[in-house]
């Protein structure tokens, strides 16, 4: 009966550390996500080019005349 005691205690022992674990590498994965965002999501629209516009104003220029 003391065996069995013993066996149940370390078998809840561990479930509760195995859970504490895996709480544990959750939230750092969370927090590696988090810190990444700013550099994989980066949907800032650069501005045009100057040659650009003054590639579209030859051509509408050009086609007045």
């Amino acid at each position: 009966m003391d065996t069995m005691l013993g066996f149940v205690g370390l078998t809840i022992t561990t479930l509760l550390a195995l859970f504490a674990a895996l709480a544990l590498q959750g939230l750092l994965l969370r927090a590696a996500f988090a810190l990444m965002q700013p550099a994989t999501a980066s949907r800032r629209v650069p501005p045009p080019a100057v040659e650009h516009g003054a590639h579209l104003v030859v051509r509408a220029f050009s086609r007045t005349r």
